[in-house]
């Protein structure tokens, strides 16, 4: 079953003909082609499809398309404005803390929600924050710390 459904994505309205029972993930990914979402582990324990639905980070894999339909939707693309990385995005390649950067997307998104509801959190807040969000690569170090550049770097996160 499809029907028409509207929502708000990187502050622009998106519109598609289609099943209300998708993943809001594959929504993002297929229909509207945003590929910077990341499917990890599909069971809502990694983090890499994580995006920011209505001001909360969310994992993507768990959310339904028609549960979605009519929010504001943050993807990693709505981020940098014209070509110019966020100071967030900037923050993790200043620090080190990409390494393949499959699941750096989740982990900005994640850093994001926090620093919009809480501009300057302590390390604890940021680590609370990240705990849905699992990196293989490297140890969380150098994340946190970008997360803290951004934060005192005062500006649009």
């Amino acid at each position: 079953m499809t029907k028409q459904m509207n929502f708000w994505i990187n502050g622009k309205e998106y519109s598609a003909l289609a099943d209300p029972a998708m993943r809001l993930l594959d929504l993002l990914r297929d229909v509207f082609h945003l590929t910077g979402t990341k499917e990890g582990c599909a069971e809502g324990e990694c983090g890499a499809c994580t995006v920011i639905l209505d001001g909360e980070a969310v994992n993507s894999c768990l959310i339904l398309a028609g549960q979605a339909e009519g929010c504001h939707i943050t993807t990693i693309e709505g981020l940098s404005e014209k070509g110019r990385l966020s100071v967030l995005q900037q923050a993790f390649v200043d620090c080190g803390a990409i390494q393949c950067g499959f699941c750096t997307p989740g982990m900005i998104l994640s850093a994001k929600a926090l620093l919009d509801r809480n501009p300057n959190p302590t390390q604890d807040e940021i680590k609370i924050a990240l705990s849905g969000n699992l990196c293989r690569c490297t140890g969380y170090k150098k994340i946190v710390e970008a997360v803290h550049k951004a934060a005192a770097g005062k500006g649009e996160a």
